[in-house]
């Protein structure tokens, strides 16, 4: 069994070894290294992840927050997805609660306390399916936001004690809409309508011309993460 200690070692080797390593270079390590206990994580912006990892492993497992508060298109992408890349399983990571009985609790808490609502739907469920993997995959790009601007390739993740790999950390704004196009990449509708950021629809608007993507998230709050990186 590997132990945490080891996960923590393996991290911080594979952080300097690969810390200039191409997306493909990433993942290929990635499978190689973990087999069946990783998981790509999704927001179904795009399938841009997803596309790259099943090169590197056909039947991955896919994490979907699925927090109830989803615009449509975000669920329709993830339908989407699936039909397109048949062998990878998706793993829909819900709250303990339903919306209905969070609502019936607490009231509108994406209105009064929108970083306990994250919580609730988004830290928790990440949190506990992340417990059956040694190691998470995600889009997290260093151009996303200043909060971003350091992310590494390979880093140990001491709040979900695992191993984080960051493929497309160095990807700039080219080279992600390059590969989209090329590849003919499935996309979430809404993006072509101005949503460059996409979370949950109650606190996602578009942002303003040459703004910050991310600004469009919880706009007119200090916040500007969700608590999953950060």
């Amino acid at each position: 069994m590997t132990t945490t200690t080891d996960l923590r070692a393996l991290a911080e080797h594979a952080g300097e070894e690969l810390a200039d390593a191409t997306a493909a270079e990433a993942l290929a390590w990635t499978a190689k290294t973990f087999g069946d206990q990783f998981i790509v994580a999704s927001n179904m912006q795009d399938a841009v992840l997803i596309d790259l990892a099943v090169q590197a492993k056909s039947d991955v497992d896919v994490l979907f927050l699925e927090t109830g508060y989803h615009f449509a298109e975000t669920i329709g992408t993830r339908d989407a997805v699936a039909l397109t890349y048949p062998d990878i399983r998706i793993v829909d990571a819900a709250a303990e609660q339903s919306v209905a009985d969070q609502e019936a609790r607490f009231g509108l808490l994406n209105k009064t306390d929108p970083s306990q609502c994250c919580f609730l739907r988004k830290v928790v469920p990440l949190q506990r399916t992340l417990a059956n993997y040694d190691a998470w995959v995600t889009g997290v790009r260093r151009v996303d936001a200043p909060t971003r601007a350091n992310t590494p390739i390979v880093v140990w993740d001491d709040r979900n004690g695992l191993v984080k790999v960051n493929p497309i950390a160095a990807w700039s704004d080219e080279e992600f809409n390059d590969y989209v196009t090329t590849n003919g990449i499935l996309e979430n509708p809404l993006v072509s309508e101005g949503y460059l950021s996409i979370g949950c629809a109650p606190c996602t608007a578009k942002p303003l011309a040459g703004a910050d993507p991310r600004s469009g998230r919880w706009a007119g709050l200090a916040k500007t993460e969700c608590g999953l990186h950060g």
